[in-house]
C-alpha cells in the first residue's frame, strides 16, 4: 500500500465518522426542540391555574 492509498483510506474514514456524528448531533437536536415544545406547552396549559 502505497502513501496515496494510506491517505485516501484515512480520508474516507475520516469523512464517515464526520456523516455519522452528523447525523447523531441532527437527531439529538430535533429531539430536544420536540422535548422543548412539549415542555412550553405544558407550562402554558398550567399557567391558569398558577396565582401570582
Amino acid at each position: 500500500m502505497n502513501e496515496q492509498e494510506k491517505i485516501y483510506k484515512t480520508l474516507n474514514n475520516t469523512g464517515a465518522a464526520d456523516i455519522a456524528i452528523g447525523i447523531i448531533v441532527l437527531v439529538t437536536g430535533v429531539a430536544s426542540g420536540i422535548l422543548m415544545i412539549i415542555s412550553g406547552a405544558k407550562l402554558l396549559r398550567r399557567k391558569r391555574s398558577v396565582m401570582i
